[in-house]
């Protein structure tokens, strides 16, 4: 999927649309259908493995190398409370930047399939639940309504949060470091 045309698309579509109205990348985790703002989509790419970190939580699927940088790719069925993503022949890696520390970060995301880019008025979109949602509510920008059909809004600084999720990879390396007592080699 070529992101530079959906990127002038959406730039030439904005300048004439209403500013309640906005465009969105929608995608399918297990059976359900999310959607993010596309301009923190920076590109699409077909899944093709991965290099697994030892030591990493579950929703850390593992990293590519994307033009000579390190991305992380997250299982974001994972992070989402769903279980773990089933790769198949539409799975694909769709690459956010996530503003953490003042600037901005490369983040790849695992999705069961890519779906299309759709125009949701803001009269559409309903706020996140309180209680019963099937994620955590602060990762929910919105819930929008398409044909008859609820898609999850995610609010992608939120649910990718580079903080939240370094606490949680600083934690499996604390208890596996305490297994193994230190000793000073002079001593002996």
């Amino acid at each position: 999927m070529d992101i530079r045309s959906l990127r002038k698309n959406k730039e030439s579509h904005l300048a004439a649309a209403p500013a309640e109205e906005k465009q969105y990348l929608t995608f399918t985790l297990n059976q359900e259908l999310f959607a993010v703002v596309i301009h923190n989509i920076k590109e699409i790419i077909e899944y093709a493995g991965v290099t697994e970190v030892p030591l990493m939580p579950r929703f850390i699927h593992g990293v590519i190398n994307m033009r000579g940088a390190v991305v992380p790719v997250i299982d974001l069925a994972v992070r989402l409370g769903k279980g773990s993503s089933q790769i198949g022949r539409r799975s694909c890696v769709v690459i956010l930047e996530v503003f953490f520390a003042n600037e901005y970060h490369d983040i790849g995301v695992l999705v069961d399939s890519v779906n299309e880019v759709i125009e949701i008025a803001a009269a559409k979109i309903e706020s996140p639940p309180e209680f019963g949602a099937k994620v955590r509510s602060e990762f929910i920008a919105g819930i929008g309504s398409i044909n008859e059909q609820f898609v999850i809004i995610l609010d992608v600084n939120h649910a990718l949060s580079l903080g939240e999720m370094a606490e949680l990879v600083d934690e499996p390396l604390k208890l596996s470091l305490e297994h193994y007592p230190t000793h000073d080699m002079h001593e002996q």
